[in-house]
């Protein structure tokens, strides 16, 4: 690997890689509802869970609009071992934490993690992000920290 790829790599960071776990068909032309797994790469002992719709090809020929799927998402997220805050973002505006492509180009499902410290909360947010046209479909989880141990030992 160059020099500059490694740079470049070091500017992009790569978010939590999804596992499939679930695949439920909702009607006669194949259209399903996905289930993903993600564990958070910065908290350890976080795991979300993400139902989406994911059109067929039948669908998509039939219907138009062939590169693209709903904005419809669910969360759901758990403590699936001790917690472990890791560097995290703490800002208001979060940190996303994955990301995957709906569309072509220019629209994705996105999951944003946000501290809340005052009540020992991490939230996780699913929403849709596009090129020209936000979209109000999203879900939220909390997964409550308590005295999560800070990564490194740090408060």
């Amino acid at each position: 690997m160059t020099r500059l790829m490694v740079a470049l790599l070091a500017l992009f960071p790569v978010a939590a890689q999804a596992e499939e776990i679930g695949r439920i068909g909702v009607d006669w032309v194949g259209n399903d509802v996905v289930i993903e797994s993600i564990a958070d790469p910065e908290v350890q002992g976080v795991t979300c869970h993400v139902a989406y719709f994911s059109r067929s090809m039948l669908d998509r020929l039939s219907q138009g609009n062939w590169f693209e799927d709903p904005s419809n998402s669910a969360i759901e997220c758990s403590q699936t071992g001790p917690i472990t805050l890791g560097d995290i973002d703490r800002g208001a505006d979060g940190e996303e934490v994955f990301s995957e492509g709906r569309a072509l180009i220019f629209k994705a499902l996105k999951v944003t993690r946000i501290l809340d410290a005052e009540n020992a909360v991490l939230i996780y947010l699913v929403h849709s992000r596009e090129f020209t046209q936000g979209s109000a479909k999203m879900a939220m989880s909390a997964v409550p920290i308590g005295a999560a141990a800070p990564a490194g030992g740090r408060p």
